[in-house]
């Protein structure tokens, strides 16, 4: 679909100039430099006779065959014009470099606006606008205002940033990681991220795919595309911006609790995108995926001439949740065979500091021909007799004969360089610490367990769908919108919840009558549309045994709230008999701007937002994902049975947020939900929700 991008037969570059200080010379430049085969055709209106030796046109309509590629580098103001006889040409499409968009403002994003519809009209597919260009190394095409072609390799990095994709081809090439595609898609009016990833899912030139992303055109759809590359080559990206979504104000605890980067953390997990903390981070997964074989498990052995280090690189190992290999007493012994009585045949195998390149050979490979080894660290430093380059050279040549992964820790500066020379020429990834270099194995572990994983079904239960549409019309018709605690349990139980028996009492009398029917103790809540958090109104009393009790609380409760809140309309008190002999957890919803509904699930009552042990996914859920959603909280030992606590139901907790997730899906409008508590009994004996608050988008 996109390989008029990467493939073009013919470029045309519109805003060529003959001026060596103008970007539309620098651009023309990086075309013909980087030895594209193609047609090449500059135009400029104020040019006159050639530019770069080659013939240059007024307009486009004047080249005699319409191009495949139009690269637009003129003023934002006469980029609709030209883009329109880019169209009426039959140009298929177009790289708009051009800024003064919808970065710049109001007018910028009409034009914007405008820009598409062009696009559209004329079924052609655009990269930009304001962008850096597009580099396609393999095809030597370098359409682009970047300084240079970087070094051929098989990663295809994708960038929201400009500024960032030049910082980040100048430091490959300096550090010779090679590249197959680059593009930098600016304001992704049309072609998106979920477009080249999946263009670049289907490129037998790009082993790795790499995206810097401040922000996603579509997140479901770049869950669902990311989800089926990802099962075939690895995607690894960074996200700039980790603070909360949106400024509106929220009325729940999950929405209080659901930034934009817990929903991107929770879509990535889904999706099998490794997310990378940094640009560093980024590249040292991306040498490592793009050079290496993924790891069979989760076993690293090190391989030093260094103590220290391989301390430092022990710690790293099972600080990433990784397993130190044991090296089989048969290693053992012909690693005796060759080293120093002092040296280390444990793993870490420490050959000592005065180790040659033969002896690092040797024990590279009866560490690597081991079982129970499924990935070597090499670390090495300068000491006075180490053979760096030659140690490098026998490293590369021992790893090509095992289908395991081998990353290189070459630590030091001057002295080492030739040695690191060495291993990124034969594809073996050097890290200047080990802590970084053990991250790697550790992205690779992780991802290879994503990817055989089974990814589980999205479950359909036979719920009351009319009931629910029906509450929630009611809430929508009468102008509010958020839900009372008695219709938000009416909600849950039409989805097969089930909630705790409850009365609305709007007087004392009433209060009287329904202490009797449910007997001692109970709870008493508020109930108001206006006051949310009711125990922050000193809307609720616990624990009540007494009809004179029940007097006392139902005033204090009205005349707490009263205080609260002067004008909120006050319906009355519910009543509830108290539940107790469960743990109270929180199964939450909020509606993120990217990826739709965000699920949460943690420990649950007042305590929800002073631990915050909480997790995310995006729905749709499937049943693996809820049985993840449980065990990722710090607490889900007490939920299987911890000292004194006995084993609570995880099938009825997962079964509440199957359904919900099913609530979600049926119901867009949906904007927060809460229930909390959700009580969870013992193994067997289910779950009951006790409060529940729900906001709509009306």
């Amino acid at each position: 679909m996109l390989k008029r991008f990467f493939i073009p037969e013919s470029v045309a570059v519109i805003g060529a100039s003959k001026h060596p200080d103008k970007l539309g010379f620098k651009i023309l430049k990086n075309v013909v430099d980087g030895g594209y085969k193609g047609k090449v055709y500059p135009v400029n209106p104020s040019a006159e006779g050639d530019i770069l030796n080659l013939k240059s046109y007024k307009s486009i309509s004047e080249i005699p065959i319409p191009p495949d590629l139009a690269i637009i580098v003129i003023p934002a103001r006469f980029v609709l014009d030209v883009a329109e006889e880019c169209g009426k040409k039959g140009v298929k499409g177009l790289i708009v470099i051009s800024a003064g968009f919808k970065e710049a403002g109001e007018e910028g994003k009409k034009r914007e606006e405008m820009l598409k519809e062009i696009v559209k009209k004329y079924k052609m597919r655009m990269i930009g606008p304001n962008c850096l260009g597009v580099i396609d190394v393999v095809n030597n095409l370098n359409a682009s205002f970047a300084f240079d072609m970087p070094p051929k390799g098989k990663i295809s990095f994708i960038t929201q940033s400009g500024a960032l994709g030049t910082a980040v081809l100048d430091w490959a090439a300096k550090e010779e990681i090679g590249l197959s595609k680059f593009v930098s898609f600016g304001n992704m009016a049309d072609v998106s991220e979920t477009d080249l990833i999946e263009d670049f899912g289907e490129d037998p030139e790009t082993n790795v795919i790499l995206l810097y992303l401040e922000g996603l055109k579509d997140g479901k759809k770049f869950i669902e595309t990311a989800r089926r590359v990802a099962m075939k080559k690895p995607i690894i990206m960074v996200k700039a911006g980790k603070s909360t979504a949106g400024s509106k104000a929220v009325s729940s605890h999950t929405g209080s609790l659901a930034g934009s980067d817990n929903a991107y953390n929770a879509g990535l997990k889904q999706a099998g995108v490794i997310r990378a903390n940094s640009v560093q981070e980024l590249f040292d997964y991306a040498m490592t995926f793009s050079s290496q074989p993924v790891p069979k498990g989760r076993k690293v052995a090190i391989v030093t001439n260094a103590g220290g280090p391989a301390v430092m690189a022990t710690d790293a190992i099972e600080a990433e949740g990784l397993t130190p290999a044991a090296i089989s007493e048969k290693g053992e012994t012909l690693l005796k065979e060759f080293l120093s009585p002092a040296a280390n045949v444990h793993n870490p195998v420490d050959i000592l500091g005065d180790a040659l390149a033969d002896t690092y050979g040797k024990a590279m490979e009866i560490v690597l021909s081991e079982d129970g080894v499924d990935a070597v660290v090499a670390i090495l430093t300068p000491q006075v007799v180490t053979q760096i380059p030659e140690s490098a050279e026998k490293i590369a040549q021992i790893s090509q004969k095992y289908k395991k992964p081998v990353v290189a820790s070459f630590m030091g500066g001057k002295r080492i360089e030739d040695g690191v020379k060495v291993l990124m020429k034969k594809g073996i990834p050097n890290y200047p610490f080990p802590e970084r270099a053990v991250s790697s194995i550790r992205a690779m572990v992780n991802y290879k367990e994503w990817k055989e994983k089974k990814k589980g079904e999205i479950k359909r239960f036979d719920v009351n769908k009319e009931k629910a549409a029906r509450i929630i019309d009611d809430i929508k018709k009468s102008g509010r919108k958020t839900a009372g605690d008695i219709e938000g349990r009416e909600i849950l139980a039409s989805y097969g919840i089930t909630t705790v028996d409850s009365f609305l009492a709007k007087n004392i009398s009433e209060c009287k009558r329904y202490f009797k029917r449910i007997g001692s103790p109970v709870v008493m809540k508020l109930v108001s549309p206006d006051i949310l958090h009711k125990t922050e109104a000193g809307g609720v009393k616990v624990g009540i045994a007494s009809v004179k009790d029940i007097e006392i609380s139902f005033k204090e409760i009205i005349d707490s709230a009263r205080r609260y809140k002067k004008d909120a309309v006050i319906e009355g008190v519910q009543i509830q008999p108290l539940i107790s002999g469960g743990t109270e957890v929180i199964v939450g919803v909020s509606k993120d701007p990217q990826f739709g509904h965000l699920l949460m699930f943690g420990l649950g009552g007042i305590y929800v937002e002073l631990l915050k042990d909480v997790s995310f996914r995006v729905i749709p859920i499937t049943d693996i994902d809820a049985v993840e959603m449980i065990e990722e909280i710090k607490t889900s030992k007490m939920l299987k049975g911890f000292r004194n606590i006995p084993e609570r139901d995880i099938e009825a907790i997962k079964d509440v947020l199957l359904r919900i997730s099913q609530l979600c899906m049926d119901f867009q409008e949906i904007e927060e939900m809460d229930i909390n508590p959700l009580i969870v009994f013992e193994k067997g004996a289910g779950v009951i929700a006790v409060d529940a608050r729900f906001s709509f988008n009306v």
